[in-house]
């Protein structure tokens, strides 16, 4: 636990992360980015850089496109809300192999740390629910990250939305590769999908 009583970031990711397997993950820019790369650089993760609002609707493509692979989106709450119509797609599409991981620590930390609106009072495990996913989840402590991890190999019973409240301290950056074409060959041939 962080000083503040919230999660510290990097060690929750690293908790959710822990043997992953087949698990595929999309990141929100930023932060999210920082942390999955932290907590162990792989081939099946695919890094969004400058893409603010796009990794919920990104990882609902690559879950539609990957049925039989496991796929998590972990992002954080300032692009979360930049992008809440995606959780009414992603509902309305029903993927059943599909986790979106939501660190939240009230704040846009991209862009100055201004008070986002779920450090207003915005539940966004609640939205996601109003939204229609059928499994919801808020995890606020290590045990609770180290039990829900088996829900991201589910490949049926999604979408599942999971919000993880985190604290605001600084943390320095661990920058994962930036070149998007390295980036979509890698992750392209992970998939075993022919390149060249």
């Amino acid at each position: 636990m962080a000083p503040d009583g919230a999660l510290d970031r990097r060690k929750a990711v690293r908790l959710l992360l822990a043997e992953r397997g087949d698990l595929l993950v999309v990141t929100g820019l930023g932060s999210p980015s920082y942390d999955v790369f932290d907590a162990g650089d792989h081939d099946g993760t695919f890094y969004l850089w400058g893409a603010m609002g796009g990794a919920a609707m990104v990882g609902l493509g690559l879950a539609l496109a990957q049925p039989s692979r496991p796929v998590a989106v972990i992002t954080g709450d300032g692009e979360q809300l930049m992008a809440a119509g995606a959780l009414m797609t992603i509902a309305a599409k029903k993927p059943g192999n599909l986790t979106v991981a939501v660190l939240d620590n009230g704040h846009f930390g991209e862009t100055g740390m201004q008070v986002s609106h779920s450090g207003l009072g915005v539940r966004l495990d609640a939205v996601a629910r109003a939204c229609g996913f059928p499994a919801t989840a808020a995890l606020a402590t290590e045990e609770d990250l180290a039990a829900y991890r088996p829900e991201l190999a589910r490949l049926s019973g999604g979408p599942r939305f999971a919000r993880i409240p985190i604290a605001t301290g600084h943390v320095e950056r661990a920058l994962p590769p930036r070149d998007g074409a390295y980036l979509k060959t890698r992750f392209r041939r992970h998939l075993g999908i022919r390149v060249g």
